[in-house]
Order: C-alpha cells, then structure tokens, then sequence
C-alpha cells in the first residue's frame, strides 16, 4: 500500500482537497481512488458518517467524513490497490449489507452505502452517551471516571451487579495497576483505598441503579450524540494496528524523518512506527524490578534528541538512543524505592538551562529532579504546607526549568521554583476540574487538560493567570492539550471519541469524529506539516490514530 510520509502528509493532503473540490481553471482534477454516497431511509443523504477502508491483510485503516450532501472520498495517494473491506460508524445506524470493493490505480471506484437503523444501539453507544443517558447527578457519573481508565462504560450498564457485588469488585480492583485492561490484568505488590467507604457505597448504589441488575433493559433512555457537521467533517484519519491486542500505545512523538515513537502502557517495549508501511519496530526496554507491573508512560524528547521515559512502577528513567538504538537505564536511589514507587512522568525539555531533568514519584507523591552530571538526586514536597486532598499527574517545565504540575486530585496547577525549591499553588476557576496532563508553549504558557470540568485550561506562568474554554460535548474528559505552531490548542479523551481542536481566539472548537471506541491519553502535534497533523495512541484499542484536518 503507497503512503505519504509523514513530515509531508497534511500538506498533500490539503493539495489534494483543494484540487479537488476547488477545481477551477487551469487546475487538474486529480481523480479520489473511491467515492460514494452514503443514505437512509429516515434521513435521506447523511452527513457525518465515518466511513472507513482496509484492505486485505493490511494493518493501515483510513476513514473520511461524509459532507452535507452524503457524499464521500478518498484523497488520491490513500489506497492502493487492492481488495478492500468498508465500514461506517453512525451511532444509531448499521450497513444494510456488507461492504467491500477493488481498487484499481488506473480507474476510480464509486461504492454508494446504503443505511438501516440498528436494532443493538446499546452495543454503539461510547462512554459520554453512557453518562449523558445515564440518570444521576453530575457528582456520581464523575465518581465513576476512574473506571474508564482500564475498561469501557459498557461493561457496567450491561451487567447485573447489585450493590453488594459492585463493592466487592472495588476490592478487588483496588489491586489492579493503573496499567491494566480487563485483557492484560497487572496486580500491584500494595492494594490501594481507591475511594472512602462512604463514597464507594455511594457510587456502588448508582451503578446499580444504571445497569440491568433490576430488569432486562434500562430504565432510562438512550442518548446519542449529533453527528458532526461542516468543517468537522473535512478531516482524513488514519488507524495504524499495533503487533498484539494487548498492546496499549501511551505517549507518542514524530521524528525528523517521519517516524512515530511511542510508549507502551502494558509492556516492557518502545516502539517506532513507519506511517508509510505500518511496520512496527520494537525494542525490549531492560526489566528493573521482576515481578512488578511492567510497562511505561511518559515519552519526552531531550535537547540531545534521546527519548526519556517514566519507568511506571519498574521505576526511575530510561533514556533512549536512538542512533544506536540503546538504553540507558538511570534507577531513583534505594531509599526512596518502594513497593508505591511510580515514575510516571519525566521532563527532560529544558535540561540545557540548568542541566537538570524532572520526574515524580507518583507513589510517594513528591516531584524529583536528577542532576545530569552528578547523577544525583533531589526530593521535593509539591505540597508541603498545603491543606487538602492532592496528587501530581502532569509536569511541564518552563524555559528556565522551573517546574509546573496539574493538581489531580484538586484544581490547581502548581510550581516549584528551580533555584529556591519554593512550591505555589494556583487555583484555576472551575472547582473540582483534576487538572490533569499537558505541555508548555514557547510563550512559557501552560496548556492543560481539565478532566472532570470538560475544559481547556492555559495558566500564563509569567502573569500567573488562568483562561478556560468549554468542550462543546458534554463528558468529553479531556486527558491532555497540546497548543500548535499556529496557537491553536488540540485535546481528546477517554469517552467521547472526538478530537477538539480550540481556536483560542474566538473560543471555536472543532470536534473530528473518530472511527472506534478510542480511549486517547497523551495527545501529540506535528507542527511540520500544513495543516498541523494530531497524533494519539489508541490505549485500549491496540492502535495508533492520525488526524489530518483539510483546512
């Protein structure tokens, strides 16, 4: 199959649209590989549809939206030759009958799709249709966010736990790693209190009272979002299928030559992925602590472009060459390893400026820093001082490597001066929004996720100002933000299935419908193609997404 590369993807992309749909004179009409038109019964031309080609044998799936008219294409370049399967996702909607064409390079194919409404809407629905169906009260569909984290929505609303049961699996999940899918269950050497007793019957009634423990179906209705429309449906994605269904793509980061980097949640792996063939290359990352949870987080890139990565419960950093494709492991000194150890977060971005790089330990909720010459170490209380519930999930360094954290458990973001040690706590506008993941901008401005309070969060570390925008659906529950050459600000989640993408200064979001179940976590831009391309691991689809919007 003939890709694009991806330092030059948005960009032909863009050319081929234009030439497409612009035409005009003196322009050649470059012909799509596939088109067609997509209907139904009940709403006549459809716009919005997701509709999706792989071919046989090939582990590259690439999907385009549907417009006004019901009509979609492929960009010329997309799909090669070859026997290709169809699929569409509708929400509330199948393919009357099965799909599949071939493709030839010297002739255009036309496939026109005819839909029927489905009779297993439940089995479509994504997690932010679960909570926007499910009755209850903000506070208890938020209580059970969490449970996204290893497994869908739909394993709960289908089940027919009462109570009682429902406390007993908090027991034992409570023993589960953060790093686990119902696929690849990983248990932790120190069972943790997920919730307080009160608030674990509270959430146990709710859950009961919202799936099928008390009949055959729900007592309620079923919710589904609108289908996107206009600019949100000039968009190409492409899905890149990861070697192993267990395999939970994290973090991810292009190179200069078009290659893809990534983390793996589960494994002791680092991977790169060729965009243009789908070839996944992995390499075993060294096992520090037998028999504990293996797998790894964060992916940054140092000023050396080695990757650094949060070791998670194997602890300490791995630098990586990639030149000479070898680790370097650097382990956190004995005494502050323990059975709670966690490294999950590593920033190495403005080492140059003081020679020093970041990390935390999540388990003991303190921030470390480690001297690049000495290899020392040094432990910081983020929250020394400070009253309340709290816990580090995010760093992000400024440009002279003070270091920035999201207050998970809070509101905050906070910091901790680079020369003095001294830690602050700001509190962003939305109460209770776990601020979680994101990254710093050239202007020293960090973008944040606002989980539970379904925003977009910037914190201006020179004026040490706050600025928020809404997520246009509800329950998206933003996990990261990342801000592009061009100011614009680009976040996903873990339930909505829609990548947001913020332009700051009208407040305009423009959400790109996903073709899967997609939970995303760490999202990535590559500033080095026109239009900016988004990049995401699937976590929990074992699959690695590419965004390209068209304008």
């Amino acid at each position: 199959m003939r890709s694009i590369s991806v330092s030059k993807a948005g960009l032909a992309a863009g050319v081929a649209i234009a030439v497409l749909s612009l035409g005009g004179p003196g322009r050649a009409q470059a012909p799509a590989p596939l088109s067609g038109q997509v209907s139904s019964a009940e709403e006549g031309a459809m716009e919005g549809v997701l509709v999706s080609a792989k071919r046989d044998g090939s582990t590259i799936t690439v999907s385009v939206v549907t417009d006004a008219q019901g009509h979609y294409q492929f960009p010329p370049g997309r799909l090669g030759p070859g026997h290709y399967k169809l699929t569409i996702r509708a929400t509330g909607y199948d393919l009357s009958a099965p799909a599949a064409t071939d493709i030839d390079a010297a002739k255009p194919g036309s496939v026109d799709l005819k839909l029927r409404k489905t009779k297993r809407l439940a089995a479509q629905l994504n997690n932010a249709e679960w909570l926007a169906s499910m009755p209850g009260t903000d506070e208890q569909k938020k209580s059970i966010f969490e449970c996204t984290n290893c497994h869908s929505l739909q394993r709960i609303v289908m089940s027919q736990h009462d109570p009682a049961e429902f406390l007993q699996l908090f027991k034992r999940m409570s023993g589960y790693t953060f790093s686990s899918t119902s696929l690849k269950p990983q248990l932790r050497k120190r069972p943790i209190n997920l919730v307080h007793p009160e608030v674990a019957q509270q959430t146990a009634d709710f859950l009961a009272s919202a799936n099928l423990s008390q009949d055959e179906t729900w007592a309620y209705p079923l919710k589904v979002l609108p289908r996107v429309s206009g600019r949100s449906t000039r968009v190409i994605i492409t899905e890149y299928d990861m070697p192993r269904e267990v395999t939970q793509p994290h973090d991810v980061l292009t190179d200069a030559d078009g290659m893809l980097w990534f983390t793996y949640f589960s494994e002791q792996m680092f991977g790169k992925l060729d965009p243009k063939t789908g070839k996944v290359t992995e390499f075993p990352v060294p096992t520090v602590k037998p028999g504990w949870a293996e797998g790894t987080l964060d992916l940054k890139r140092g000023p050396d472009g080695s990757y650094w990565i949060g070791m998670m419960y194997q602890t300490g950093l791995a630098k990586f060459d990639p030149k000479q494709e070898k680790f370097e492991i650097i382990p956190i000194p004995a005494e502050m390893n323990s059975d709670v150890s966690q490294q999950s977060m590593v920033m190495p971005s403005n080492a140059a400026a003081d020679g020093k790089v970041w990390t935390n330990n999540a388990g003991a909720r303190v921030l470390l820093r480690l001297d690049l010459a000495t290899r020392t170490w040094e432990a910081f209380e983020p929250f020394k001082g400070i009253a309340g519930a709290h816990q580090t999930y995010g760093i992000a360094s400024d440009s002279k490597n003070n270091i920035y954290f999201m207050d998970f458990a809070g509101r905050g973001i906070g910091k901790i001066d680079a020369k003095t040690g001294k830690n602050s706590l700001f509190a962003a506008p939305t109460a209770a929004s776990r601020p979680r993941r994101g990254t710093m901008d050239s202007q020293d401005r960090l973008w944040f996720a606002e989980w539970t309070g379904d925003r977009i969060g910037m914190f201006d570390t020179k004026t040490e100002t706050f600025k928020e925008w809404p997520t246009p659906t509800p329950w998206t529950a933003p996990y990261d933000v990342v801000a592009d050459k061009n100011g614009e600000a680009w976040t996903a989640g873990m339930n909505s299935d829609r990548v947001n993408r913020l332009d700051p200064k009208t407040g305009q979001v423009t959400e790109y419908p996903l073709p899967k179940f997609t939970n995303i976590r760490k999202v990535y831009v590559d500033n080095s193609t026109t239009p900016v391309t988004f990049w995401a691991g699937s976590n929990h689809g074992a699959s690695i997404v590419r965004v390209e919007p068209l304008d």
